[in-house]
């Protein structure tokens, strides 16, 4: 099952780390001449690897006659969100994430001379996504009552009798299964371990 399409090799620190030497008057326009900007691109930021995207297809979910999660998706305003793609610039990403500052209940950030703001506004005019509902994070899921944890889990398995050792995405009916790769790769990002879920996975699910 492929929902993922945007195919982006991130390079090696070595790379990083040559790339980084060749482009110092990048740097200094990058960053203001801020030398402890600079100091944090070089040492920590220009080292991080850059999720590769992904995207979900709603056509494709269509075609595959997956209707109920295309459905569901759907009901929840995800569609413009899963279905963003473009061109990535991963050097600019992480010069993004090195100015990045609060202010207020607002992102800010310095990029190339250009300064961003990211109020709710802008963040709902671009993705779609609404701030409305639970709030769902880490350690925060007793806002869902009752949640039954392994209960769940165990109605959304192909066998609900199998003996559980772990919450994994293997054995869980199709929709479930899905959807799991949804949170764990774009709702819910993290570097690796997509195919084991958190509590939070689970719920929001």
């Amino acid at each position: 099952m492929q929902i993922a399409l945007k195919p982006w090799n991130p390079p090696s620190s070595k790379r990083i780390k040559t790339r980084v030497v060749r482009r110092s008057g990048k740097l200094e326009s990058w960053f203001s001449s801020d030398p402890d900007l600079m100091n944090k691109y070089l040492h920590e930021t220009s080292r991080k690897v850059i999720n590769t995207p992904k995207v979900v297809f709603f056509n494709w979910l269509k075609e595959q006659k997956i209707m109920e999660v295309r459905r569901l998706l759907k009901e929840q305003l995800l569609r413009r969100f899963l279905e963003l793609s473009g061109n990535i610039y991963p050097d600019l990403v992480r010069v993004f994430y090195t100015n990045l500052q609060f202010n207020g209940d607002i992102l800010v950030a310095h990029v190339k001379g250009v300064d961003l703001e990211i109020t709710n506004e802008v963040w709902t005019a671009v993705t779609g996504l609404k701030f409305s509902g639970l709030k769902i994070n880490r350690g925060n899921t007793e806002v869902v009552d009752e949640f039954n944890k392994m209960q769940f889990y165990k109605n959304c398995l192909q066998n609900p009798q199998a003996r559980v050792t772990k919450f994994g995405v293997r054995g869980l009916k199709l929709n479930e299964r899905l959807v799991a790769f949804i949170v764990s790769w774009i709702l819910t990002p993290r570097g690796d371990n997509h195919s084991t879920l958190s509590e939070e996975d689970l719920v929001l699910i």
